[in-house]
């Protein structure tokens, strides 16, 4: 697989507060990189390093084949104002502005790609609705459909199920997949192990001032998953039980 994006010997934080040191490491074509770890373990910021919005402490940013022209990206909801007066259909039209420009009108192909993108989202049929109308999935899905139309061989999601039922989480995934077997790289923060474990192929542990990445099952241990401040030692040990017993219980079949 090729890479998208490298780091050597990366150092991140702010100018008194180092977050982690000297990570290395790169994100491939085809893999999904599910970044966790506590509060102000860095999680957001190593996002906005790689929107070139903030600077490495130390260390070597590389793109082998060139920064992209587009990176698909979705901010946590927080961030994002509900109240703008647009429809669900402008929001994801918003997404294709780098390819079609911000004052010429989408062509016929243009319509149609909306109208694809928002009916895999699950909202073409609140397309001509205003979004401070939506509710918490509502948005999200039409932020989806926004990042669809980005058509980016790099995707950042920060936090995208914070404000979604299970449901809903479970339609994106199926979107976050169909990008990875199109050879998308993605990369996302989040907090539920059970989708990291089910839906991704790497992780980046953050926690402790250190930072941890590998495969989900070489990252993601007990042991780790305290040391770093992720969960207590209770919620580790439940988590390992429950994982051996899931692997009894698919065995015991064999």
């Amino acid at each position: 697989m090729q890479p998208v994006f490298q780091v050597w010997d990366l150092s991140l934080g702010y100018p008194g507060k180092t977050l982690f040191e000297h990570l290395s490491f790169s994100i491939e074509s085809g893999t999904t990189l599910a970044v966790l770890g506590a509060n102000g373990s860095g999680k957001s910021t190593f996002v906005k390093m790689m929107l070139n919005l903030l600077s490495p402490l130390s260390g070597e940013v590389i793109w082998p084949a060139g920064r992209p022209r587009e990176i698909g990206y979705l901010a946590q909801m927080a961030e994002f104002d509900s109240r703008f007066p647009i429809r669900v259909r402008d929001l994801a039209a918003m997404g294709a502005w780098g390819g079609f420009g911000m004052r010429r009108r989408l062509d016929r192909e243009g319509h149609m790609r909306v109208a694809a993108a928002l009916d895999e989202a699950g909202v073409l049929s609140i397309a001509d609705q205003p979004i401070h109308t939506l509710s918490g999935g509502q948005l999200q899905r039409a932020l989806f459909a926004r990042v669809i139309m980005q058509d980016a061989p790099l995707i950042l999601l920060d936090e995208p199920f914070a404000a979604v039922d299970q449901q809903t989480e479970a339609h994106l995934l199926t979107i976050i997949n169909r990008w990875r077997d199109e050879g998308r790289a993605v990369v996302l923060v989040i907090h539920d192990l059970s989708s990291v474990l089910d839906h991704c192929t790497h992780a980046l542990l953050l926690g402790g001032g250190h930072a941890n990445h590998g495969s989900v099952t070489e990252v993601l241990t007990p042991e780790r998953l305290v040391s770093q401040k992720y969960m207590s030692e209770s919620q580790a040990a439940w988590m390992f039980r429950s994982a051996l017993g899931d692997t009894k219980k698919d065995t015991s079949h064999v």
